[in-house]
């Protein structure tokens, strides 16, 4: 596995430990409809959280967050349509980022929640 996608998947499991700690249930990871990737579909409460995770080694070139495209919540907002239909959820749905700098066995964590609006 190359290291990038290393550090994605290194990334992807602190997400999910991170937000089962702070109450949410994890419904999906890596969930694919297309072309489009959902990296954790988790929910607490009544909110559908859909997380896209971020993970870099440094903050030098921009926050993780700051890679957020509008290509990539186009395909996000299509694949979550499609599971809310698959599922018959009828849940409010909230696009959050957790952006993770991992640097020297540290870890910085960036819960932004309500990231991007999607209409």
């Amino acid at each position: 596995m190359a290291k990038h996608n290393e550090l994605g998947k290194k990334g992807e499991e602190i997400a999910v430990e991170y937000l089962q700690k702070n109450g949410y249930e994890i419904l999906e990871t890596n969930w694919v409809y297309q072309k489009a990737e959902i990296d954790i579909i988790a929910q607490k409460e009544t909110i559908l959280a859909i997380v896209e995770v971020k993970t870099r080694t440094s903050g030098d070139f921009g926050l993780p967050q700051d890679f957020v495209k509008g290509k990539k919540i186009q395909n996000l907002v299509k694949a979550v349509d499609q599971y809310m239909n698959v599922n018959d959820l009828d849940l409010e749905v909230r696009f959050d980022i957790l952006g993770i700098i991992i640097n020297n066995q540290e870890t910085a964590i960036e819960h932004l929640e309500d990231a991007f609006y999607y209409f």
